[in-house]
């Protein structure tokens, strides 16, 4: 697999570039401060036209929901993301099911395993992934996982839970083996695409997701996290999300455009409500 080219992403005139979404972003972070306007403004430059802010700790959903409030092409989800799992009370899923009520919220998490920083926390983590699941199941959102060093656990608790009802998923952010990635995609779940996949180093992660069906693949920045190159070492922003996306079409050998387009379909299929809201709103406009 060859190493992502450094040529351009895609025009810079947002009104004539194929529309993307960034499905995973924390517009909340201190990184953001005083500038979220002029961001989200850029993102649209770029033909980011639609963001997913994620927060981490219930205790500051207020915060997140608010900047989806605010900003029309931002959506959010809630969860407790499993680095805080030991340290947040316990999360149910009453408590996200109610937060689901809410138009724009549009995911459940993010939740999952990390034993790369927080291994010696592996049982509450497992405890409040299962409680995640049960509301996704409930909403009919979508899981939001994340997972570090922890593959064989992912795969079975996600197939433990999937045999007891179905859900659906997207593994954000993905950079695990090709175990897990099969596991999920045996699951009917999505693979998002992030800045990593663009490292000159990530062949492997680039092969796993060649290897998966177009109709399963996101794209996200994590930002203000991991920034694809050009930008690497610098602080991620939802702009960035084309640098990404055209990595992804040349891998699946494709134009920018219709690569583009197959990640707005899979995003719309897996975040329905979003897509929904999306919608109602341009009918209101035309």
């Amino acid at each position: 697999m060859p190493t992502p080219a450094s040529g351009e992403t895609a025009p810079q005139d947002g009104a004539h570039i194929a529309p993307i979404t960034d499905s995973h972003c924390h517009l909340d972070f201190p990184d953001f401060a005083g500038e979220l306007h002029q961001v989200i403004a850029r993102a649209g430059d770029a033909g980011v036209h639609r963001m997913v802010t994620i927060c981490t700790r219930l205790s500051n959903e207020p915060q997140v929901r608010a900047v989806a409030e605010t900003h029309a092409p931002v959506f959010y989800a809630a969860g407790t993301h499993p680095m805080s799992a030991a340290t947040e009370p316990m999360v149910t899923a009453d408590q996200l099911e109610a937060l689901a009520a809410h138009p724009k919220f549009a995911g459940i998490g993010e939740s999952g395993l990390d034993y790369h920083y927080t291994a010696e926390s592996a049982a509450v983590q497992q405890e409040s992934l299962r409680v995640h699941i049960e509301a996704a199941r409930r909403t009919g959102l979508p899981l939001i996982i994340h997972a570090r060093d922890a593959d064989d656990d992912m795969a079975r608790i996600l197939t433990e839970e999937h045999r007891a009802g179905a859900y659906s998923c997207v593994m954000h952010c993905f950079s695990s083996g090709h175990a897990l990635a099969e596991a999920a995609l045996d699951l009917g779940f999505y693979l998002s695409m992030s800045g990593i996949a663009a490292f000159p180093r990530s062949t492997d992660l680039r092969e796993i997701f060649a290897a998966a069906p177009l109709d399963r693949i996101l794209i996200e920045t994590d930002a203000p996290y991991l920034a694809p190159p050009p930008h690497r070492g610098k602080r991620n922003e939802p702009a960035y999300t084309a640098h990404t996306a055209r990595v992804g079409a040349e891998l699946f050998g494709l134009p920018y455009a219709e690569f583009a387009a197959a990640t707005e379909a899979n995003f719309e299929r897996l975040f329905w409500k979003a897509a929904e809201w999306s919608r109602a709103r341009e009918a209101k406009r035309a």
